[in-house]
């Protein structure tokens, strides 16, 4: 195979997508399953639209994600890297300014009512169109037969000049990104299948110039799950962007597993693989034509499974990183020994660093709040007053050394009374915490220790 030189071209015109995501991330895989090169393009030229802020946010997700691009603008703004620049289409007008003359001059090009339109070749006719309402030329063209590596062959037919630079003096996207592709020399494009429908205008425009296409590979496009309705997924839809999972601390690694799948199979039933198993595998033949569904509860299945596997010393970063920016201090002021053995109970039980508030609050504040349909449920049942005032007997002298001693302190009092572990655990559970999750009772005693737990299981009793 000759050197593979794959491209993602996004536009800094709003949030990053996860289908853009998506899209830079089959290129990138391309490009390191084969030794080729992953290039940064930046589509600029929408002026009106265009924001540094959106430019940073493309290359602070793409860092996130870890897709590190081998040529393209360096992502701290101090310039680029590879031979092929500028990699912003704003910087590339002098270029595109040669290339629009080399049509004019070869009989491929025109001007017509202050814009330049791109001519075909072949027999010209005319005929009434019913849907503009007007008399236009039509073009006797070959249908463009694209060979493309994920839809196979595909036909379409171009029989109409099109314009390539706009009446204002801009080119339009067409023509850059055939200029680009050439005068960086890409191989391969690979992209989303709504752009098929602009390939055969492009494969003309290759032809004008005289130089072979690049190779044509469209993946899937993303849709929504179906709680959110029917269509490709748009960046207003829950899930779709970026940020929306750093800003939640999901793990990028998990991110980009599920991103990989989304459209493309191994070959087996794996979900769960790591990096360099994917770069092992990924190929474009594996990627599927159907397109693909977006789920989000299976996203988060995969963080949590990602979770769970993390050492204890990473997943303490990460929630310390967490807590850091939530605006109750509490957590990161606590006692580290404290602080660890508190998220290392949590970190079984969640499915994303964000539930660590939620899900850890009572161990840091005497003021948790007592979740009100949790408590009419437990106080409903038996007899949860004199359950608590047996247990705030026994806890006295309990033994709080381990979560086997206080099991075997609770096991002893319910034996005593004629009853079950369960008839102390619920309504113990919901004075201490104020809900029905968490860890097991038994591990949040110790934490806690005897003296709040008396304390609140008393202030509990006092109000029940």
């Amino acid at each position: 195979m000759s050197q593979v030189r794959v491209r993602f071209a996004p536009s800094p015109t709003g949030f990053f997508h996860i289908g853009s995501a998506r899209t830079a991330l089959f290129n990138w895989l391309y490009a390191r399953h084969t030794g080729g090169t992953f290039i940064l393009r930046i589509e600029d030229t929408d002026q009106a639209r265009n924001s540094e802020q959106f430019l940073k946010l493309i290359y602070d997700s793409l860092t996130w994600l870890g897709m590190d691009w081998d040529e393209g603008p360096k992502p701290d703004g101090t310039g680029e890297r590879g031979s092929f620049g500028p990699y912003r289409q704003s910087q590339r007008g002098e270029i595109y300014q040669r290339y629009k003359q080399k049509l004019l001059d070869a009989g491929r090009a025109y001007e017509k009512d202050g814009a330049v339109w791109f001519k075909l070749l072949g027999e010209r006719y005319r005929i009434f169109d019913d849907h503009r309402k007007k008399e236009v030329e039509k073009v006797k063209t070959a249908p463009v037969v694209i060979d493309d590596k994920i839809r196979g062959q595909v036909e379409r037919q171009e029989d109409e000049d099109f314009v390539i630079f706009r009446s204002d003096g801009n080119p339009v996207f067409h023509f850059v990104n055939v200029v680009d592709d050439i005068e960086m020399k890409v191989s391969h494009i690979i992209r989303g299948e709504d752009h098929l429908s602009n390939t055969s205008k492009h494969v003309r425009l290759y032809e004008g110039f005289g130089v072979t296409a690049p190779i044509f590979a469209h993946i899937p496009l993303i849709l929504k799950s179906p709680e959110m309705g029917q269509g490709k997924m748009s960046k207003r839809d829950k899930g779709a962007l970026i940020e929306e999972y750093q800003q939640r601390h999901f793990l990028p690694e998990a991110l980009v597993n599920y991103l990989a799948l989304l459209g493309w199979n191994p070959g087996d039933d794996r979900e769960k693989m790591p990096i360099a198993d994917i770069i092992k595998l990924f190929d474009l033949p594996g990627v599927n034509q159907s397109n693909a569904k977006f789920d989000g509860k299976k996203l988060s299945h995969l963080n949590m499974v990602y979770l769970l596997e993390q050492p204890a010393d990473r997943f303490l970063v990460l929630a310390k990183e967490y807590f850091a920016r939530q605006p109750n201090g509490a957590a990161v002021m606590a006692n580290e020994a404290y602080f660890r053995e508190i998220m290392l109970l949590a970190q079984p039980k969640i499915k994303s660093v964000d539930e660590l508030a939620p899900y850890t609050v009572y161990f840091f504040t005497e003021e948790y709040p007592i979740d009100a349909k949790v408590k009419d449920k437990v106080m409903a049942k038996g007899d949860p007053k004199a359950r608590l005032a047996e247990l705030i007997a026994a806890v006295a002298g309990m033994d709080f050394s381990s979560d086997a001693a206080i099991e075997a302190g609770i096991k002893s009092l319910a034996e005593g009374k004629g009853l079950g572990f369960g008839d102390y655990q619920a309504v113990a559970r919901l004075a201490v915490t104020g809900t029905n999750a968490g860890p097991s009772i038994t591990s949040i005693f110790r934490v806690l220790g005897k003296e709040r737990v008396l304390t609140r299981l008393g202030k509990f009793a006092a109000m029940a």
